[in-house]
């Protein structure tokens, strides 16, 4: 997942980080290149939090749709990836049926992305369940 970010930057302060889908998700680093960074590592803790309470992780919106808000002008604005697959330490396997075409188109577009089976579905299922709360 991609999500964006809008980071700004106040005379005697460091460049604050505002993950407008995440409420409550924010950092700050010395430098644009730190913050971004920071940003990251916030929205990992946020999401594995999220995950711990079994919560619904929100699908993220696009810049655009968050650059209307007048919270967030003259930011500066980016996209931070998460692969939330990667977030929480517990996995479980599990066995499911689909169709052999399926897991082979599945199998394909994991590989062709640099994804694995199982973080492609975790992916998929995230954030399908996002887009129907």
């Amino acid at each position: 997942m991609k999500y964006s970010v809008v980071i700004h930057k106040d005379l005697d302060s460091d460049y604050s980080v505002t993950v407008p889908d995440l409420a409550g998700c924010f950092s700050a680093g010395s430098t644009v290149e730190e913050a971004f960074s920071m940003g990251k590592e916030a929205i990992e803790c946020h999401i594995e939090g999220m995950l711990l309470d079994e919560e619904v992780i929100p699908k993220p919106l696009s810049i655009e749709r968050h650059q209307v808000n007048p919270d967030y002008v003259d930011g500066i604005w980016g996209l931070i990836e998460i692969d939330i697959s990667q977030l929480s330490p517990k996995s479980k396997r599990v066995n499911i049926t689909m169709p052999e075409y399926l897991l082979n188109t599945v199998d394909n577009y994991a590989k062709k992305h640099g994804e694995t089976r199982s973080g492609l579905l975790a992916h998929a299922v995230t954030e399908y369940m996002g887009s129907h709360q």
